[in-house]
């Protein structure tokens, strides 16, 4: 069920939910997360994007479920036979708000690997996406949060900081807001 409201834009600082999909760590804006909850069971609905696992039943409503490593052609470890029982309990579904057609915000859960933690990130500290040429995308991302702090405490490294509303492009959110009708 989708709520009418607007979409805020996306901000270059703030406090970002942090998670990995294999080894690089990404973050989305604290305020676009609903809540996490673990992996259950996915209903396959046909027909939908490969990067469409499906849908799932939380509390009576139906949210469409988006595979993030599938979305970023990345290798499904689901598929490889290599999930370790470690691994297999650390990934989750990250419920976001996303923006939707006509200033609709609609719940979507996104598997990740393992969520991280919450971190602030001062807007100086977010640097523009480098360009890369006309053949790699990057409009979904915010830019890249540089974070402070010592190597072992996971500062220092660059998270890639995405624009929920943009990891989606229109035609395919309109797929997929179908199923929330």
């Amino acid at each position: 069920m989708s709520t009418a409201v607007t979409a805020d834009a996306p901000t270059k600082g703030g406090k970002f939910l942090t998670f990995y999909l294999a080894d690089e760590e990404y973050g989305v804006e604290i305020l676009k997360v609903q809540e996490i909850i673990g992996i259950q069971p996915i209903t396959r609905v046909p027909r939908t994007p490969a990067f469409v696992r499906g849908v799932i039943n939380l509390r009576g409503k139906v949210i469409p479920i988006m595979d993030l490593r599938e979305r970023f052609h990345m290798d499904a470890i689901d598929h490889a036979g290599e999930l370790d029982a470690a691994t297999a309990a650390m990934r989750c579904i990250i419920v976001v708000h996303v923006a939707g057609a006509q200033d609709r915000v609609v719940p979507m859960g996104i598997v990740v690997d393992r969520v991280s933690e919450v971190v602030a990130i001062a807007p100086e500290d977010v640097e523009d996406t480098p360009s890369f040429g006309a053949a790699v995308k990057t409009e979904y991302l915010l830019g890249l949060g540089k974070t402070r702090g010592s190597d072992a405490q996971g500062g220092g490294r660059v998270k890639l900081l995405l624009d929920i509303d943009r990891v989606l492009a229109s035609d395919e959110l309109a797929a997929v807001t179908q199923l929330d009708a």
